[in-house]
């Protein structure tokens, strides 16, 4: 059995990682002028992204050029670490301390919020699970277990209708209702996203358990 919690950070810290450049890429397109404030738009003037606000982000750094490089180089700092190397020790503190720094240079305010997200789990990535283990009955885990996949497969789904879905959509079909965004898509990324790893959690206790009966009978 895989570790679900691995294939759950590094899947949807592949998706904030990418969203982090997307960011970036409009930020330097703005070109080597100054923001008007800490806060700042990475799209402002694009038609596809104006069902996203223009897609608002922050900076400390004066200067949107240089802004939207450091966002991307960080962003990309963190697909390379949630797909390769999360699974190494502190690697959900390197998550967690680049998603600060992403939310500091233009990286956006969802990506960096899903990275920390996806950084505090990965903490959990080989962990004993003990909490969990405890206070999980047999029946309500192999419920969850069976959960997983689809979980999994909808969150994935929830994340990409919320980017680059809601811009596809507005673009070709003229949707752009914007609560579309917010009340539905976001919280049901978000929302689907806990789930999956709570249900992830309850499929990793499966796997040492099977890991350890297989050791036992082997012993």
């Amino acid at each position: 059995m895989r570790n679900a919690t691995r294939v759950t950070v590094s899947t949807f810290g592949a998706l904030a990682g990418l969203a982090g450049i997307e960011h970036g890429v409009g930020e330097v397109l703005q070109g080597n002028v100054a923001p008007d404030g800490v806060i700042i738009l990475s799209w402002p003037e694009s038609e596809l992204f104006r069902i996203l606000a223009g897609e608002p982000a922050m900076t400390i750094v004066p200067n949107l050029l240089v802004t939207g490089i450091l966002a991307i180089l960080v962003s990309l700092t963190f697909f390379v670490w949630a797909t390769t190397f999360v699974q190494r020790r502190n690697g959900g503190l390197a998550l967690i301390l680049l998603s600060v720094v992403m939310l500091l240079v233009g990286g956006g305010f969802g990506p960096p919020l899903l990275g920390i997200i996806v950084g505090v789990a990965a903490t959990r990535i080989n962990a004993p699970l003990a909490w969990w283990r405890a206070h999980l009955t047999s029946g309500s885990r192999r419920l969850l277990v069976n959960l997983w996949s689809w979980s999994f497969v909808a969150g994935v789904i929830a994340w990409l209708l919320l980017l680059p879905g809601t811009i596809l959509l507005d673009f070709f079909f003229g949707v752009n209702n914007p609560y579309l965004v917010v009340p539905v898509l976001t919280l049901s990324a978000f929302g689907l996203l806990l789930l999956t790893l709570f249900t992830g959690f309850a499929y990793d206790i499966q796997r040492q358990t099977n890991l350890h009966r297989a050791a036992s009978m082997s012993g």
